[in-house]
């Protein structure tokens, strides 16, 4: 049996973590926890402390704000279920790591392509790990409301967008999370005809 991989995405609130959690408790298996999340200010370390608060004591949970392949192949040394939470977080950690990038950039191709470069090499260090491992990835859909006003939130988005779709590809399940509720939108997608 291959890896597999599960996306679950959503709007802010909608549920994406919880779902997440409750998949990954519910398999029964060993499952390490891939924190994104910087404490930049007093309300993101709340947020911080109340997911961890969350987690069950026995997760292993790692903190790797940029480098996702690395942190995959180090949770898949201690679990099976790898709970990757999030790629919304994961994308500003990166787009800020970006020399040169302000809000008077225009949208440009390289921070496509560098973005997607590292979901690729995150796919590919998921793709070769022994054993059975599941990948559950949480990420937000920001590409529904108004267009940003700002160059850097329109790369945010763009960015983003990308990554959900190059993620969505590759995945097994698709779960779109409204008021709490995970759709299987890839299987609606696989059953969709004319």
């Amino acid at each position: 049996m291959q890896n597999k991989l599960i996306l679950i995405l959503g709007g802010a609130r909608s549920g994406k973590s919880t779902f997440a959690e409750q998949l990954a408790r519910r398999s029964e298996r060993s499952v390490a926890f891939i924190a994104t999340a910087t404490a930049g200010d007093d309300d993101m370390q709340g947020r911080i402390q109340r997911h961890q608060a969350a987690r069950s004591q026995d997760w292993h949970t790692i903190e790797e704000p940029l480098d996702l392949a690395h942190a995959v192949q180090a949770a898949a040394e201690v679990a099976d279920v790898l709970l990757l939470d999030c790629i919304t977080l994961w994308v500003s950690n990166w787009l800020f790591a970006q020399e040169g990038i302000d809000d008077e950039e225009v949208v440009s191709e390289r921070y496509y392509a560098g973005a997607l470069a590292q979901i690729d090499a995150l796919l590919e260090a998921f793709s070769l790990l022994d054993g059975q491992k599941t990948l559950v990835v949480v990420t937000n859909e920001v590409g529904l409301g108004i267009v940003p006003a700002y160059a850097l939130g329109r790369i945010y988005r763009d960015v983003l967008g990308l990554v959900n779709q190059r993620l969505a590809a590759a995945s097994e399940r698709v779960y779109l999370m409204v008021a709490g509720l995970g759709v299987d939108i890839k299987r609606l997608h696989e059953e969709a005809a004319l």
